[in-house]
Parts: C-alpha cells; structure tokens; sequence
C-alpha cells in the first residue's frame, strides 16, 4: 500500500463534527434572528468607477475561486452552518470555474467570460453594488461591483489609496489575515485552537523562520535603509495600509459586523460584545510574508536526504559506481528536460563541481533529527499529534517544495492577432476563505487590477496594470544550503571561525483550551529551535568521527520584507513601461520565482531570488562543513548577505516564440533543487499542446485557454508513460485473460486521450473509469516492481524519500495530500520512461546508470508488469479509493476533486478535479501607451 501522509499543511480551521448538530438545537432561528441585528457597514450612494487608462479592449479577463467574501458574520456562519446559505459573493466564482472542466471544449473568444470574469478597469455604472469612503475620508472610494464584489479602490492620495487597501483587505479576509500572523509567528495553537492540523501548520513555519520581534523589526529596518526613497515610500505605504486595516477592525468591532470566527473561537463574546480583535502592526506583515515565502518561494535543502541516499548507493555499489547511480536518479541537467528558456541558452547555477571541496557527509547510521517540540501535555500528546509533528518535520525539511503554477504564453508572431496572449496563474490551493484576494488599486503612483495575498494587498502582487499583465509561477533554484557546525564544549556549542560559540535558544510555549470552533481537548508544548551563525539546527550527526549540528542557511532568512520593492515597482505605470522595465522590476524580489510579462508587443521571462555565489568547489547537493573557505561569497553573518549571481546570469528571455513553465526546469545548466526533472515532467502537458498551437499559427485566447484546460484534465503517468508500459506488455501476445483485460481498457482510455473527465457535466462519474482506478492501483506497485529488487530495499526507500513515487489526484501521500488539485508534480515517471525504453532498445540521453526492469531483460521486465498488472487489476474501487472524512470508500470522483478547505466557518461544495491554477488570468492587450 502507497504510504499515506496525513495532510497538515493550511487543511484545517474547520468546525468539528459536533458543530453542525450543535446548531440544530430548537434555539438556532431565535439565535440566528437576533444576530442578525448588529449595524451593517454604511454604504453610500451608487458612483460609477471610470477605467483609467485602460490598454487592454475588454479582453483581459480572470477568475479566483470561491469568492471575493471571505469575511463572515456569526449569523452568517450559524446558517452556514445549518442550511448551507452563502453570504453574499462568497462563492460566486467557484461555479464558473469549476464549469471550464467540462466546458473548455467548445470555448470561444465570446465565451470565455462564461468561465472567467472581466478583468478591464472601472466599473461600469449599472454594475456598482456598493460605494463607500472608509471612515470618512475624502481621498479614497471603494467601489464594489455587483458580479463578483471585487472592491475597486480609487485614490486621490497615496495615504488614501494605501488607507483604502487596507480597510477593503479587512472586510475581505480579516479572520484569515489573523490566522496567518499568527502562524508566521508561531502562535495559531493558542489563537485557533489545538487541532493536530494547526499544531502541525505553526510547527512547520516556525521551523522555517523562527524569528523574534526584534528580528521581524530589524527586517523593516534593513528594507527601508537600503533602498531609498522607494524603501521609504514603502513604509509609508505599509503604515497607511495598517491604518485601514485596523480602522476596521475598530468600525466592525463597534458595529458588531466582525467575522464570527472571533466568537467560535472565544475571543468575542456574542451576548456583550467583550473581548478584543488585536490591531495590526508592521511586524506582523513581516511574519505574513514569511508564510507566504515558505509556501511558494524559496527554493532549496534536502541536503542532508541527498547525503543519506547517496551514501546508501555508495554502500550498495561503492562509492564510484553508487555515486553514478545517485546522479542519474537526481537528474541535475536531463538533456531530455522540458525548459522555459528552450532556444538553447546557458545559464549556469549549482552545477556539480569538477572537484568538488568542503563536502561534510554524515557517518552513516549517525543523522537524527533535532526535535522542535518539547513538553507536551494533554492533547499534544496523543499519538494523532505526533504524527502531525513528523509530517511537518518532513515538509519542512525536503526539497520538494509546494512548487505549483503554470504559465503559457505566445508571442504576437504566432498569435491570429498579432498581439502575445497569455494565460498563466498561480496554483496556490484551495481553501475558504482564499489565501489569494482580488483588487483593483488606482492612486498616485499605483494602477493595477490583480490578486495579493491576504494581508500583504498594499500592492497588487499577481495581475495587470494598464498595459501590461504578469504572473509567476514557482521556480525552486537552490537558495538554501546545509552546513555542518562542529560541536564543541557541549550539544549547544560549535565553532564559528575557530571560536567556541554558543547556540541561540529561541523558544515558545503555546497552550490552547477546547472551543466551540475546535472541541480538541486542552494541552501544551513548547517549540524550541537552536540557532546559530549559519543558521536553525535541523539535524545532529558524525562526520569523520566529529559530533556536527547541520543547520540550514536560506538567502531570504532575516530578508522577508525586502521583496516590497520589486511588487511596488510592479504596480507603478511610471516604472513598467516595457520588457526590460519589468524584468529590472522583479530582480528586486528575493524569493525564487519564475516571472513572465506581456504586453501588446512583447512577452518576457525572468527568474527571481537571490542565488548566492558559493564558494569554488562547494557542491549545493550537499552539506559542507562551516569554514571560511566554504562559506557563501562576501558573506556577513549579522545581516545575512553575501553575494548574490547577477542578474544575467539568471535565466531571462525577451520576444521568445512561446513560454511554458509548470515548475519543470528553467534553462539548460540550470538546476533547481528539487528531484525529478527529467524526460516526463508535468511541463511537457502545456509543452507539447503549446507547441502545437504555435506550429499552427493563428493562436487565440480561446485555443490556448483550451491548452491549459485540456492539460489539466490530463493523467501525466498515462499521457507519457503508460504507451511505453503497454509496449512492453504487448511485446509479447498477453494470453492472462486479467491482464489482457486491463490492457484493453488502459489502451483504450490512451486512445481517447488519458483525461480524467466526466462522462458529462455534473455526473460525478469519469469516462474510462475502470482504466483509471487500473493505472491508479498499478503505478506504486509498478514502480516498486521494477526498481526495488535492483536497488535493494534500503537504496530504494532513501530514494523515495528523495522524491515520492506518485502524485496522483487522489493520493493523500504525495506532498500536497488529497482535494487539492494540483497533481503529478513529484512522481518516478521520468525514471520509469527512461528504463522501459532502455530496455527496450531505445535511445536514451541522460539515462540511468543501470537497467532496472527486469535486470534489463525485456521478457523478465514483462513479466513484473503484467504481474503487478493482475494485482492492481484484483484491487477493488473501495481499496483503491479508500474514502475519508469527505468521501466514502470507492467514490472515485469524490477522492480526486476538489475541496476549498476550510480556514474558518464558511464551508463550500466540492468541484470536479481540474489541475490548473487557483488565480488566473487570460489577457491579449490590443494597444500600449
């Protein structure tokens, strides 16, 4: 059975089961009716919002599911709750994008607004729901439009329009911009209650980024300071968004309109109104952006995994011939690898030196990791808690990275207009209400229309300005490294440049009591993390009979803030104006991300993230020993700088013919730290459709629209591996009437194009059904089949902790868990595809060291396929699909879709699976300033 990972990360804040019968009690209308009278927030008189300077001809368009509202009353949630009412725009955009699943087929230019929505500036005056001037301003209006209740945000100052921002941000998310301060400072357990989820969600943030007040405060400090007058312009900003945020707060509070959560949670009290929301200050933006940057920007570690897998190769083969293994599986520069700069260009980063120096592996038998939690209690300590801590461990700890988002676009060349268009977005989860929220910001110095994370909306951070649109997706270049800090005196000692120096203890004890949102029982713990020159201690070991702390050192660590520069300049029309304009723009974001750009002209790429010069022979797959000489370039420990790549050595392209990305590799030479970028990677779905379009010619929105949807109904394992597997199957006549059964059918869902698709809109039931469960039940026993018995069962299960076997929509053991969408990003596909054609007979390029199935004998690799075949094949639906607290065993539609998980007390219905991003965008701009 494929190992099961509980989900932990960002799955639950979530009523218990108890609560909805809870809300059944013959007093719930006579609750509900007298909540129901708190004032409402005061709404003037209807004024139309006027498009400023807008490029676009009303043919930008995007979508954010579930809805513009996060914020809910408690009598919005009661009946939530009990009858399953929305609020208002709560979840009106989840229909219509759930819609394009089945849809897509027959889309066209005219319809694409069926499925997205209008995207242009301004509101047009029969569409405004609702005008208000927050607190009374006279420099700033929020305009809200009747479809989606996006707020649109006009400025005649920039207090005003900052001020503005932030009160919208407030009314849209202020429960979920409250949970995430708190987990970015390590303290959701206290605030939201003790479920193993929340516990598992702030233990693996605070790992990552265990700061102090003063550390959160000195980074404000450092981003001002050194950057100008953009940097104070920065902070004005912030403080002025602050202001509206707790403006509302302060309004809301006083109305008694706030979310309910405040009162689920027992820090408000619905009879007296006692109790106290916390205003907001800038070092929690600070703790909000670490979150963020964790999640989806900061590519890198695993080292020490790398070390232990490398180090059971050796011992299984020796070290040369284990070490040519080790390298053929980690894929560094698979020649066969989908790129987004695909002309050929160079550009190399954390290449494997010729002689590499510094490298400190670890004894083998001798790593452990160092424990983050200490002192449980009560419900802390429960064997469900525990095991929520070591998922959050090895999350926390892996390369594998949430690396999600796809992009496509095509250059006017190849487009029916002659102008680029692109499609692209971030694919950032599921949940209720969405981490993601939507504005439009007009003020002096800012004009852009787009999504920002909730909380951090000072600045649109994903969308379009007048001209001009961009988007990112995950890239995952390594900006992390692992050091080995000699022990010394004792366990909290280690030499830093040939001094005794002591650990820094950081510490934090939460405690949390049984609430009517989350009924866990009363417990305990404390977080502790050792801190040291280079970095939080993450592992202890033995390294050439020496007792070492590995630690690791990210380039961001104590520089969270710092990428406000890059996302003010996005927004600013006086700053982007062309290609070169927004690729210098993104340089200033530090995080590691892929950015692409189009306007009516030009499309652009540019990869972000400050990539550290390290030293010469040092060999980022591993961990190096903390010496001078192995230390980042011109690195200043109390600041955390060093030198970083210029920014041409990073991989950049203007005018290319078309750009994909969906996390696979950026350039040639270029490698990112995650494991498996070889010949199958979930970037040659949008490759190989984009291709085609632009070999074509005549590219429209539509079409490629309908390239990302097709794409993202499409079984990668059974798009580009399965014809290799049925070829050697079918090698040989297939005379097991079981096998030769499955093989009819999974040749037949081949043929019709290996989408998991409904049979018709709303039938919860997928066309090839049976073919589907077939290749679901086969490919882990596959995968074990032909590999383990060459690379023994030890080798084979550090690999796999390396990269996971399988990412299928259903699996709840990959690292996104189950309902989550995004799908087939981690998965032994690559190798898969490269030892069934070597044994075959096939070219190669980048091949593995070895043939594993089979030993290389064709008949004998057949033989462990059509085995493991006639064994998936016996798994019935309810095995293969064992349910959960959202679906019943065997429900096959059910496993695999969709659920926004809930962040607080509004829950919404589940959508067929699709594999696309959460926030997206399609736009084709018919003019430029």
């Amino acid at each position: 059975m494929p190992r099961r990972i509980p989900r932990t990360i960002l799955d639950r804040l979530r009523t218990p089961r108890r609560f909805p019968k809870f809300l059944m009690g013959a007093s719930v209308c006579v609750l509900i009716a007298g909540l129901l009278s708190p004032l409402s927030q005061a709404v003037a008189a209807d004024t139309p919002v006027a498009a400023a300077n807008d490029y676009c001809g009303s043919q930008c368009s995007d979508i954010l599911p579930a809805g513009q509202n996060g914020n809910a009353t408690l009598a919005e949630i009661l009946l939530n709750q009990a009858f399953g009412t929305q609020p208002a725009h709560a979840d009106d955009q989840l229909a219509p994008y759930g819609n394009l699943a089945s849809g897509y087929s027959a889309l066209t230019d005219a319809k694409i607004n069926e499925f997205f929505r209008d995207a242009s500036f301004g509101v047009p005056a029969d569409q405004v729901e609702s005008t208000l001037k927050p607190a009374g301003r006279t420099d700033v209006t929020i305009v809200r439009d009747k479809k989606t209740g996006v707020p649109h945000i006009t400025g005649t100052t920039r207090y005003g329009t900052e001020f503005g921002a932030g009160y919208a941000a407030a009314q849209d998310r202020l429960w979920l911009m409250d949970v995430f301060r708190h987990v970015g400072r390590g303290g959701l357990t206290p605030f939201a209650g003790g479920a193993p989820s929340n516990q598992g969600l702030e233990q693996e943030f605070w790992r990552h980024a265990p700061y102090t007040e003063a550390d959160l405060q000195a980074q404000i400090d450092s981003a001002v300071a050194g950057n100008g007058a953009r940097g104070r312009q920065a902070l004005a900003d912030v403080r002025a968004y602050l202001a509206g945020i707790n403006s509302y707060i302060d309004a809301s509070d006083s109305g008694r309109y706030f979310p309910g959560e405040y009162v689920l949670t027992g820090h408000k009290d619905s009879v007296t109104n006692a109790g106290t929301i916390e205003h907001f200050k800038e070092t929690d933006l600070v703790a909000l952006a670490s979150v963020i940057g964790a999640l989806f920007g900061s590519g890198g570690g695993g080292e020490v995994n790398n070390a232990v897998s490398l180090l059971a190769a050796q011992s299984k083969y020796g070290v040369e011939e284990g070490t040519k293994v080790w390298e053929s599986f980690r894929e560094r520069n698979d020649p066969e690898a989908v790129l987004t700069v695909h002309n050929g260009e160079s550009f190399p980063y954390a290449t494997k030196p010729a002689t590499p120096q510094g490298a400190a592996l670890p004894t083998a038998g001798t790593v452990t990791e160092e424990p983050l939690v200490h002192d449980r209690t009560g419900s802390a300590a429960t064997a469900k808690a525990t095991g929520t801590s070591a998922s959050a461990t090895a999350s926390a700890l892996s390369s594998a990275k949430r690396g999600m988002s796809n992009a496509l676009v095509v250059s006017g060349r190849s487009t029916a207009s002659g102008h680029p268009i692109a499609v692209f977005g971030p694919q950032t989860g599921y949940f209720a209400p969405q981490l993601l929220m939507l504005q439009e910001i007009q003020g002096p110095g800012l004009s852009a229309r787009g999504a920002s994370f909730a909380g951090l909306s000072m600045y649109v951070e994903l969308g379009r300005g007048q001209d001009y649109a961009w988007s990112a997706t995950t890239s995952g270049q390594d900006i992390i490294d692992t050091y080995a800090v000699e022990l010394c005196q004792d366990d909290t000692h280690y030499l830093y440049r040939g001094t005794c120096t002591a650990m820094e203890k950081i510490e934090q004890t939460n405690a949390w009591k049984p609430t009517t949102a989350d009924s866990t029982p009363a417990g305990s713990y404390r977080m502790q993390v050792w801190r040291t020159r280079y970095g939080p201690v993450t592992h202890r070991a033995t390294v050439d009979g020496k007792k070492v702390a590995y630690t690791t050192l990210r380039s961001s660590f104590l520089h969270e803030a710092d990428s406000i520069i890059g996302f003010q300049m996005l927004n600013d029309p006086d700053y982007v104006k062309s290609p070169q304009t927004f690729q210098a723009a993104v340089q200033h974001i530090n995080y590691t991300f892929n950015w692409f750009y189009a306007d009516s002209q030009h499309t652009a790429y540019y990869n972000s993230g400050d990539n550290p010069v390290r030293a010469d022979g040092v060999d980022a797959e591993f961990p190096v020993w903390a010496q001078a000489p192995y230390e980042w370039r011109n690195w200043t420990p109390a600041t955390n700088t060093a030198d970083y790549t210029p920014a041409s050595a990073h991989p950049n392209s203007i005018d290319q013919d078309y750009y994909i990305s969906w996390n696979n590799k950026q350039a040639k030479d270029y490698t990112t730290a995650p494991w498996g970028n070889g010949s199958v990677h979930r970037g040659d779905l949008l490759e190989d459709r984009v291709r085609k379009l632009v070999t074509a010619g005549g590219v429209t929105r539509a079409s490629l629209t309908k390239a990302m949807a097709d794409a993202a109904l499409a079984d990668l394992r059974a798009e580009d591996v399965l014809p290799k597997l049925l070829q050697v199957v079918t090698s040989s006549p297939v005379t097991d009437t079981t096998a030769a059964a499955a093989v009819t059918k999974l040749s037949d869902w081949v043929t019709a194009g290996a989408r998991r698709k409904e049979t018709a809109a709303g039938s919860k039931a997928y066309a090839n059904a049976d073919a589907i469960r077939l290749l679901d039940a086969w490919w882990p026993l596959l995968v074990k089949g032909e590999f383990e018995p060459g690379l023994g069962s030890g080798l084979y299960t550090a690999m796999t902790a390396n990269l996971p076997v399988d990412e299928a929509p259903s699996a709840g053991h990959g690292p996104t868990g189950s309902h989550a969408g995004s799908s087939f990003q981690y998965g032994w596909w690559s190798y898969v595809h490269k030892d069934l054609r070597a044994v075959l007979g096939e070219s190669v390029q980048g091949g593995l060291a070895k043939p594993y199935c089979g030993g290389g004998s064709l008949s004998a690799c057949r033989d462990i396929l059509i085995g493991t075949l006639r064994t998936a094949a016996g798994r019935t639906t309810a095995q293969v699909y064992p349910g959960d607290e959202l679906c019943s065993a065997g429900d096959q539609w059910c496993a695999d879709s969709v659920n926004q998980r809930t962040l607080g007390g509004i829950k919404h219905g589940k959508i067929s699976w699709q594999n696309r991003p959460t926030y997206q965008q399609v736009v084709e701009f018919t003019s430029h300033r």
